[in-house]
């Protein structure tokens, strides 16, 4: 009579759901090196078939999807200030997301070409508005200064995230050119002249700076005349 050894034994599969996969996911975009986010390595890293992924999300698309919804959510969290400080939520708001984004640069460079519409990104535009209307914008200024800060954060930190996963540098203020604007002077004068300032712009000073921007704008738009 033979018996099973618990050599013999299959491995156990990892039972998976949404909320693990997601953090499975996280993780991976969070790890050096990784550019982009690969099922087989998500299921790799889950110990299950990569195609049991596809049991709970449809696509790939929709697996981006939760996971950038997710980092929105998370970002949403961060915000601690008083509703009343409108301006500084959302100051900490578009700070946390470019963190978040950096801290996962595999699903922070998709930020421009995927929509959620999930409650993280919900979540996020709910605050944006309340901020802009606590303002007081209303109707097309408010929806204007709302579109306006989350092009500016998506797009610009979705930008420095796709840099980050190509180099992963520990530095947080990236140089905005990536080497020196070498030009001859009789043809780009202007560039010439000023190919030392340039060389110091850094991403998160842009980044920053581009955010206070809207703000203001918001409070010149509120203000009588």
């Amino acid at each position: 009579m033979s018996t099973v050894t618990k050599k013999d034994r299959p491995a156990k599969r990892t039972r998976l759901d949404r909320a693990l996969i997601v953090d499975a996911g996280l993780e991976l975009a969070g790890t050096p090196g990784v550019t982009s986010i690969s099922v087989r390595d998500l299921g790799s890293r889950l110990g299950a078939d990569p195609t049991a992924i596809y049991r709970h999300f449809q696509s790939k698309d929709a697996l981006m999807g939760a996971l950038l919804d997710e980092l929105n959510g998370r970002a949403v969290q961060t915000v601690t200030s008083p509703a009343e400080r409108w301006d500084d939520r959302l100051r900490e708001l578009a700070v946390a997301t470019l963190d978040l984004f950096m801290r996962h640069p595999a699903i922070g460079a998709e930020a421009m070409t995927l929509t959620t519409h999930g409650p993280g990104e919900l979540a996020a535009i709910e605050l944006m508005l309340d901020g802009f209307q606590r303002c007081g914008l209303d109707g097309d200024e408010l929806v204007r200064h709302y579109a306006l800060l989350a092009s500016h954060v998506l797009s610009l930190a979705a930008g420095i995230s796709r840099a980050r996963a190509e180099h992963w540098t520990d530095d947080e203020g990236d140089p905005w050119v990536d080497a020196p604007l070498l030009a001859d002077p009789r043809t780009f004068p202007l560039i010439a002249q000023h190919s030392v300032l340039l060389s110091e712009l850094r991403d998160r000073d842009l980044f920053l700076s581009g955010v206070e921007l809207v703000i203001d704008s918001a409070k010149r738009a509120a203000s009588p005349t």
